[in-house]
C-alpha cells in the first residue's frame, strides 16, 4: 500500500513513520532501489552484448523493468536507461498480460509473452516478456523485458510502413501466452512465432538471451530479498513509486492554474493526402493535479499510423517530465497526480480492427509536441524548444546478386535529428525523438548488413531554430543503394514546424525527402550537391517544395506526399536523401552572444547571410577558405540589432 504524500513529504517523515510506511528504514529503501537499478542495467548490458538482431544490437531497441506483485497492482518501480516509449507502456502491459493469463496459472521458471498493441501499446514487433519471481510459493515481483523483433510477419519485411491498412497486414498478434514453462520452451508458442517470421535465425538467439537476462534479473531480485527481507523489498518498491509521485506533484504545483491548449499535426496517412490528422490536448491544471483532455483529436486513421491509449499515456508522462522536472524517476508514480481523458477511436487512442497501430511513436510524439505548445507559453525560461518531430523512418528490402535477401530497417532515413534549445544551452543536433532513447547505428554495420553506402551524415546549415540558445541543426543523410530495392518511407511532419520555439525563440524549419535516380544506369561518380539547383534531377518523396526546382519552399511550395507511391521501387545506383526538421530555438535570437554566432558561422551551423538575417550579426570573412579569420563588424551589428525585426541588413 502506498503512502499518501499529499500532507507530508517523504523526507519529512520521522524514522518511525517511514518504517511504518515502507517496512524498512530510509537508508535501506534507497539502497534496495539503487541495487534494482543496477539489476535492470546489468540485464540491459548483457542483452546488448549478446544481441544478433541489428535493431537491438545497433539501436538499443529494448527496455527492462521490475514491477511489484498483483497486490501492489503490478506497479513499475524500476526501469532501465533505455527506450522511453517502451517504459511508459510496460506497467500496463505487464498487468494486463498477467491478469488475462491468470497469476494463479503462473509457476516458477515461467515466461509470458504478448505483443498485442491493444492490450499493451506499441506495435506487434515489440514483444513483451514477463517473468514472475516467487518466494515461498507466492509471486512477489516481476522482471520484464520488451524487445523489438526484426520481423513478425505481415506484408512488409521488417514491418515499418505507414501504408498498411489493417491489423492483419501488420503481422502476427500474440495474446498472453507461455513461451517458457518451468524454464522449458513451449514448443507450440515457439512454432507460432518462428513460423511467422522471415528472420527466425536472428530472433532465436535473441529469444534465448532474453531468457538468460530474465533469469539474471530474477537472481538479483532474490539476492536483495535474501539480504534485506521480503517486506523491506516490497516497501522499497512502494518508496520508489511514491518518490516519483511526490516530485511530479510538486512540479505540477509550480505551473500556474489554468487551461492550456496545444495541437500538432500529422501530414497524412498512408492512403492519400486528402486528410491530415491533428492531435489536440487541453491541459487543465488545478493545484497539485493536472488533467490532459484529448477531445477534439482527429478520428483514427485509415492506415497504421495510429497509436494506442497506453502510448498516449506514455507521451503525457514523457512531456510532463521533460518540461516540469527531468530529474523525476520514470515509474508508475509519474502519473499518480495526472488524469488522462482519452476518447476512444482517435489517432492516439485507436480501436480494433480498423485502427491499426504500427507507426505509434509518430502520433504519440505529436501529442508530446502538442503538450509543449500548450505549456511553453506559461513556463517562461523553463520552456523547451521542440524536436525534429518525425523519425522519417526508412525500411527497405531486396535481393543481392547471389540471391540472398536483405532488409534494412530504421537505418537510412531521418531516424536521428535535433532537439530544441533550453535555458541551459543550444539544442543537441543529433539524437532521437523525445519519446525515444536509442543508439545511432554505426555506418560500418549499416554497410556490412545491407548493400548500401552511407555518403553523407552531416548537419545542414541554417536549420536550427534561431534563439539566444540555438535549436539543434537538421541532419542531412545521403545513402547510395547498390542493388534494386523496395523502399518504404515515412516522413510524417513536413507541413508544420515540429521544432517549436520557446521563450521567444524561432521554430526550426521543415525538412523533406528525395530520391536521385542513377544517370544512364550507372553508379554516381560524385556526391550529390546541396545547392537548390541539384533537386531538379530528383524524384520528390515528401516535403513542401518549389514546383519548378523541387527545392524546399515552405511559403510557396507544393506538398509532396510520402505515400504517393506505396512502395518506392529504386534501381541500383539510386541515392536517397533525407533532411530532418530543425530543433526549436530558445530566447530572443538578437540576444545571442555574437561570439557564439561567429562560432556557428565558422562551424557552418549558420551562414553569413543567416547570421545577419536571424541574429543581427554582421560577419566578415570566408568561412570556407579562412574559417579562423572570421570576425564580426561591431558597428554594423549594433545598427542591425537596433532595427525592427525583419529589417534588411546593410
Amino acid at each position: 500500500m502506498s503512502t499518501d504524500t499529499s500532507a507530508t513529504r517523504i523526507r519529512d517523515l520521522s524514522d518511525d513513520d517511514f518504517r511504518s510506511a515502507y517496512d524498512c528504514d530510509r537508508f535501506t529503501a534507497s539502497v534496495v532501489v539503487n541495487r534494482l537499478k543496477y539489476a535492470v542495467e546489468h540485464m540491459s548490458t548483457a542483452f546488448l552484448r549478446e544481441a544478433f538482431s541489428p535493431i537491438i544490437r545497433d539501436w538499443y531497441d529494448f527496455a527492462c523493468t521490475i514491477s511489484g506483485p498483483p497486490e501492489q497492482d503490478h506497479r513499475m518501480a524500476v526501469v532501465s536507461n533505455s527506450l522511453t516509449v517502451f517504459l511508459g507502456t510496460m506497467a500496463d502491459a505487464c498487468r494486463i498480460a498477467v491478469e488475462e493469463f491468470g497469476a494463479d496459472n503462473l509457476s516458477p521458471g515461467d515466461v509470458l509473452i504478448c505483443n498485442d498493441p491493444y492490450r499493451g501499446g506499441r506495435h506487434v514487433n515489440d514483444v513483451l516478456f514477463v517473468r514472475p519471481v516467487f518466494v515461498d510459493g507466492r509471486i512477489v515481483s516481476f522482471v520484464n523485458m520488451c524487445a523489438h523483433q526484426l520481423d513478425m510477419g505481415g506484408t512488409v519485411p521488417g514491418g515499418f510502413s505507414a501504408t498498411k491498412r489493417s491489423v492483419y497486414e501488420n503481422g502476427l498478434v500474440i495474446p498472453p501466452m507461455l513461451l517458457w514453462s518451468g524454464d522449458e520452451p513451449v514448443r507450440s508458442t515457439f512454432s507460432l512465432v518462428f513460423d511467422n517470421s522471415r528472420f527466425g535465425g536472428l530472433l532465436l538467439p535473441d529469444f534465448m538471451s532474453t531468457l538468460h537476462q530474465l533469469q539474471l534479473g530474477e537472481r538479483l531480485v532474490r539476492e536483495n530479498i535474501e539480504r534485506y527481507g521480503l517486506q523491506a523489498y516490497l516497501g522499497a518498491l512502494d518508496y520508489s513509486c511514491d518518490t516519483s509521485a511526490e516530485l511530479m506533484r510538486e512540479a505540477i504545483a509550480r505551473v500556474p492554474d489554468g487551461d492550456y491548449r496545444g495541437h500538432a499535426t500529422i501530414d497524412a496517412d498512408g492512403l492519400d493526402d486528402t486528410l491530415d490528422y491533428t492531435v489536440r490536448v487541453t491541459l487543465r491544471k488545478r493545484g497539485h493535479e493536472i488533467e490532459a483532455d484529448l477531445s477534439g483529436t482527429s478520428a483514427q486513421a485509415r492506415t497504421c499510423i495510429n497509436s494506442g491509449v497506453t502510448d498516449a499515456k506514455t507521451a503525457l508522462g514523457v512531456a510532463l517530465t521533460m518540461l516540469l522536472d527531468p530529474e523525476i524517476p520514470f515509474t508508475s508514480g509519474t502519473w499518480r497526480h495526472v488524469d488522462l481523458v482519452a476518447p476512444p477511436g482517435t489517432v492516439v487512442t485507436a480501436m480494433p480492427p480498423e485502427g491499426a497501430p504500427m507507426m505509434f511513436w509518430e502520433t504519440s510524439g505529436a501529442l508530446i509536441a502538442a503538450i509543449f505548445r500548450a505549456l511553453n507559453p506559461v513556463l517562461g525560461e523553463n520552456a523547451v524548444g521542440g524536436d525534429y518531430g518525425s523519425t522519417n523512418t526508412h525500411n527497405a528490402s531486396g535481393v543481392r546478386a547471389d540471391g540472398t535477401p536483405w532488409t534494412s530497417a530504421t537505418q537510412c532515413g531521418g531516424e536521428h535529428g535535433p532537439w530544441g534549445a533550453t535555458k541551459e544551452g543550444d539544442g543537441d543536433s543529433y539524437t532521437v525523438l523525445f519519446n525515444l532513447n536509442n543508439l545511432d547505428p554505426a555506418t560500418e554495420t549499416i554497410e556490412h548488413d545491407s548493400p548500401v553506402v552511407v555518403l553523407r551524415k552531416e548537419h545542414a546549415t541554417d536549420t536550427g531554430g534561431a534563439g539566444a540558445h540555438r535549436g539543434g541543426a537538421a541532419n542531412l543523410k545521403d545513402t547510395l543503394w547498390l542493388t534494386d530495392a523496395e523502399q518504404y518511407l515515412s516522413p510524417f511532419r513536413t507541413k508544420d514546424p515540429s521544432g517549436v520555439g520557446a521563450n521567444g525563440g524561432a521554430a526550426g524549419p521543415n525538412g523533406a525527402m528525395w530520391i536521385f535516380p542513377p544517370r544512364d544506369g550507372e553508379l554516381p561518380d560524385a556526391l550529390v550537391g546541396t545547392a537548390d539547383d541539384v533537386y531538379t534531377a530528383s524524384t520528390p518523396v515528401a516535403g513542401v517544395l518549389d514546383p519548378r526546382t523541387k527545392a524546399l519552399d515552405a511559403e510557396n511550395g507544393v506538398y509532396h506526399y510520402f505515400a504517393s507511391e506505396k512502395c518506392w521501387r529504386t534501381t541500383a545506383g539510386s541515392v536517397l536523401r533525407c533532411l530532418t526538421n530543425g530543433g526549436g530555438g530558445w530566447g530572443d535570437p538578437f540576444e545571442r552572444d555574437v561570439q557564439k554566432v561567429l562560432a556557428d558561422v565558422r562551424d557552418e551551423y549558420v551562414s553569413v547571410e543567416g547570421a545577419a538575417r536571424d541574429y543581427g550579426v554582421v560577419v566578415l570573412g570566408d568561412p570556407h577558405r579562412d574559417p579562423e579569420g572570421l570576425r564580426f563588424d561591431e558597428e554594423a551589428t549594433a545598427r542591425l540589432r537596433a532595427r525592427p525585426r525583419g529589417g534588411t541588413p546593410s
